[in-house]
């Protein structure tokens, strides 16, 4: 299966460098997790695309600073039955597909994505990760770009 197109609301699996990793002298992500594009646009001059992603993750979030994922949209996305936030001020920007692009299992190899969140939950995710951009409230580490 090829590499789909990144589109804002998809979620892969991606190797997330969390800024406090990035801080120690770390240049990969500990964990592969899921992450949503918030962002996707042409930025160079080659036509390649950048992407702007928003870590999932099982900790609890500040909720200025978080969207909750509703257990309708995790099982929907096939992830597990655990309370899941996405991290608004914590964020990562590269080249696509670039290296940490992972896939879902050993099983399926050729598969990177979950699937894609509903259109409302998206854009409270864009709107909120938006904001803190603009407060400068959020850490966007440029990995690969």
């Amino acid at each position: 299966m090829p590499i789909p197109d990144p589109c804002p609301g998809l979620v892969i699996r991606y190797a997330f460098l969390w800024s406090h990793e990035a801080e120690k002298g770390q240049v990969e992500g500990r964990k592969d997790r899921p992450a949503v594009i918030v962002i996707a646009q042409e930025r160079r001059d080659d036509g390649a695309v950048i992407v702007t992603v928003a870590p999932m993750t099982h900790k609890a979030a500040d909720a200025s600073r978080a969207v909750p994922v509703p257990p309708k949209v995790k099982r929907h996305l096939g992830l597990d039955d655990d309370a899941s936030y996405i991290v608004l001020d914590e964020l990562n920007r590269f080249v696509w597909p670039g290296p940490d692009l992972r896939p879902l299992s050993r099983n399926k190899p050729g598969l990177f994505t979950y699937g894609i969140l509903p259109h409302d939950l998206f854009r409270q995710v864009r709107d909120a990760a938006a904001d803190l951009l603009r407060s400068r409230s959020s850490t966007r580490l440029d990995r690969d770009t």
